[in-house]
């Protein structure tokens, strides 16, 4: 491995690493009421269980907890770490924030040390510029995969939505009170819905009045068809009327809207698929060029013909990549169909 590239993946990686602390350090901190909980909830283990042999084990592991727990804190105590705890709870990630953020920096460090070894049987992966790339690919992914989640769910979430409303409807008209017939549905549904549910009626039995139980649900999920249901209810607690009349009218609502919604992405398929193509195949043929034959882009580096100080070629693929982003962009926000 040559110097060049070994400076190229040590200035990348002192970059990940300056983009997380600094993403930490910004902002202000939070109330005390999450350091109250870790603090009840992390209780210690009876060391009378352990065996003899594995004290030391058990020592390690526990000062490693710990650490990672301190860390979590400090984190979570900043809006930065507030709100990313926020996205990773809608996302129904099992993961702390520092243990997001720690798998943030090893795949954006990662994925240009794995070129870097890959460049051994593929020479073109040497290029500083395509270990850049595969840095600011590192550093998507996981913000990429945390959108992905959160997006299925919520899309989980609006397909069951119908469904549990008339579900609650009906256990309304046979004389169940609105606690009742949220219990129904923890019980008889499937996550998300299950979950979410189950969230409300705890915050209920903890003291929270169930209008701010409800808004908090709202505030997690962000759907809007849930909004409608959940300011429905709401208005009806208010003025009162027939909440089961209300509840049916909300569905069949919900249920034309996803009926619509369908027929729209059946009908833009084409048009969102020549979007990617726009988009991702010149990326993509590029990349394959610099992996198979560096010497058939060599020449769009060379600074023989130069503009404004840089080699005539970088400046024609970035504002071709430029034109490519709105093309897409353009794209997407024509297929895009409010209903």
């Amino acid at each position: 491995m040559n110097n060049p590239m070994t400076l190229a993946i040590a200035g990348i990686a002192a970059f990940a690493i300056f983009l997380i602390a600094v993403g930490i350090s910004m902002a202000r901190g939070s109330s005390d009421v999450n350091a109250r909980l870790e603090r009840y909830a992390s209780a210690k283990p009876d060391k009378s269980t352990v065996a003899p042999g594995s004290q030391q084990t058990f020592a390690e592991s526990l000062q490693a907890s710990a650490a990672m727990a301190q860390l979590n804190k400090v984190v979570e105590q900043r809006d930065f770490g507030a709100n990313l705890a926020r996205e990773i709870a809608r996302a129904d990630l099992k993961l702390k924030v520092s243990e997001y953020l720690l798998i943030w920096a090893g795949v954006t460090v990662g994925v240009p040390i794995a070129m870097a070894l890959a460049s051994v049987g593929m020479p073109g992966l040497r290029n500083p510029i395509v270990l850049l790339v595969g840095a600011l690919i590192g550093f998507m992914l996981p913000r990429f995969w945390l959108a992905r989640r959160k997006s299925s769910r919520v899309g989980a979430f609006n397909k069951q939505l119908p469904d549990t409303i008339t579900l609650i409807a009906n256990a309304l008209r046979a004389g169940s009170s609105f606690l009742q017939a949220i219990e129904l549905v923890v019980r008889e549904s499937r996550p998300p819905i299950s979950t979410e549910f189950g969230r409300v009626i705890r915050e209920v039995n903890l003291g929270l009045a169930f209008d701010v139980a409800l808004e908090n649900m709202v505030r997690r999920v962000r759907s809007d068809d849930l909004e409608l249901m959940a300011t429905a209810i709401s208005i009806q607690h208010t003025v009162g009327g027939n909440l089961a009349e209300i509840l049916d009218s909300i569905a069949f609502t919900i249920r034309e809207r996803v009926r619509i919604q369908g027929e729209i992405r059946t009908l833009t398929a084409q048009q969102r698929l020549s979007g990617y193509v726009v988009g991702f195949l010149p990326i993509g043929l590029a990349g394959f060029l610099f992996v198979a034959a560096p010497q058939f882009m060599a020449p769009m580096f060379d600074d023989r013909v130069s503009l404004a100080g840089l080699p005539a070629g970088i400046i024609i693929l970035f504002l071709g990549g430029f034109m490519m982003f709105l093309g897409f962009m353009f794209i997407r926000k024509i297929v895009a169909i409010e209903v």
